[in-house]
């Protein structure tokens, strides 16, 4: 009836993007790193408000923890395995790994680096699990390089003399310098120097 104040409805609670959201969230997380950024700066940048956030993603570490699984099935993040599986030869799939890093890490479209290297320095005390779960993945990795390096040892192309683990460290401590550089303003072409100096160190033995 007129006059009479009609009982307002409820909507649909807000949908978005969940896609952009991550993306979006991502870019924080790999420019400033999981302790740099809050839920107000995340919520802010994706575009929802803090209780989508929690509904969506869980908590901040469980964001993080979905935006650094995303970022490893990414171009930008999953080059190292792409290699790994797709070059016929171990020093293929190095030198492949490192020249695509000196192009990936400094390139201008993202964050400088590697986001699973460089997103929890300077974790505190209370958010251990997050520096943990980073050692974690990165420590996977490493131990994929020695599976394949193991593997190419068994073919003969490493002297049955060299450690599988100790190149495997040393590829994996080179990308991981490699991503510091960037950070630090390194051109594509200064990077590419240092890791054709890297694949120079590979057993002469192997085969090329």
């Amino acid at each position: 009836m007129w006059g009479m104040a009609e009982t307002p409805k409820r909507g649909r609670p807000r949908t978005f993007d969940h896609a952009a959201a991550l993306a979006a969230a991502t870019r924080l997380f790999w420019e400033r790193g999981y302790e740099g950024v809050s839920i107000g700066e995340l919520t802010d940048a994706m575009g929802i408000r803090s209780g989508s956030l929690y509904a969506a993603f869980g908590d901040k570490k469980s964001l993080f923890e979905e935006v650094v699984n995303a970022y490893g099935q990414s171009p930008v993040g999953s080059f190292a395995g792409v290699a790994l599986r797709e070059e016929t030869t171990a020093y293929g799939a190095f030198a492949r790994i490192l020249r695509e890093a000196a192009v990936i890490y400094p390139d201008p479209s993202h964050p400088a680096g590697c986001l699973s290297i460089s997103a929890a320095t300077n974790v505190t005390p209370q958010d251990a699990g997050v520096r943990a779960f980073l050692r974690n993945l990165r420590n996977k990795n490493v131990d994929g390089f020695e599976a394949r390096l193991r593997e190419a040892q068994r073919a003969g192309e490493l002297p049955a003399d060299v450690s599988p683990r100790a190149l495997a460290d040393y590829f994996a401590t080179v990308l991981q310098g490699l991503s510091q550089r960037a950070q630090d303003g390194a051109t594509a072409h200064q990077l590419a120097a240092v890791a054709e100096l890297a694949l120079a160190s590979w057993p002469t033995a192997a085969q090329r």
